[in-house]
């Protein structure tokens, strides 16, 4: 793989060979991101999970302190006062079978993250091998279900994300943009470590925290002592 010239300088002032200190770390990103935008900045952790094995997936979600600087979309699936409540709570779209039409005819996603009331999922079943493929099928584990759907659309807006291992036994996961600083991106960081941490399945056996690697947009991978968390 060819890299730019920024790139390539960019690289030149991280120590491969290092594991960072999570703040030294974060100022070693800081510095690389040399994008003329505002990068955001993303976690990768690798964990000694097998994610093949249903004991031993990990998900969740989290509210980061500070958000994720993303301003985020939201649809909700609901109907009477919830949809109601969805509206009132900054929802971007409110519908129910409308909305489902609109995503079958018109192959519309104009939204970032989906929320639905229980009762309406027999409905938003009805797109799920569309919203799947593209993690967009609201999900219990991740608070998308809910008939709370106020404060889900809060927690969305003020910076929830989710968190779920891939199958190479990865999460990825932005924590915030170069504009927050250090300090809002290691509080951000740490909120997001505490969670995974906490959802380490009992059928993991060994080492769970394998790496952490942090790196923006257009830079490259800072490698961080994963001891520290």
């Amino acid at each position: 793989m060819k890299h730019g010239k920024n790139y390539i300088e960019s690289k030149k002032l991280i120590d491969s060979t290092k594991q960072y200190d999570v703040r030294e770390g974060l100022e070693a990103v800081l510095e690389s991101a040399k994008a003329k935008f505002d990068e955001t900045i993303e976690v990768s952790v690798r964990l000694g999970v097998d994610s093949r094995h249903a004991d031993q997936q990990v998900r969740g979600a989290i509210v980061l302190p500070h958000g994720t600087g993303k301003t985020v979309r939201v649809l909700v699936f609901a109907k009477a006062d919830k949809a109601r409540e969805a509206q009132e709570a900054g929802a971007d779209f409110v519908g129910d079978e409308d909305m489902v039409k609109k995503i079958q005819t018109e192959n519309w996603f104009g939204f970032d993250v989906c929320v639905a009331t229980p009762d309406m999922m027999g409905v938003v079943g009805r797109i799920g091998r569309v919203l799947g493929p593209k993690g967009l099928m609201p999900n219990p584990k991740s608070g998308t279900v809910t008939m709370d759907v106020a404060k889900a659309v809060h927690d969305i807006k003020a910076g929830k994300v989710e968190y779920r291992v891939d199958k190479t036994n990865i999460i990825h996961c932005p924590i915030g943009k170069k504009s927050f600083g250090v300090d809002k991106l290691e509080e951000n960081l740490n909120t997001l470590m505490d969670a995974i941490i906490k959802a380490k399945p009992a059928a993991a056996k060994g080492t769970y925290i394998k790496s952490l690697v942090v790196s923006s947009t257009m830079g490259p991978g800072v490698k961080f002592n994963s001891l520290k968390f």
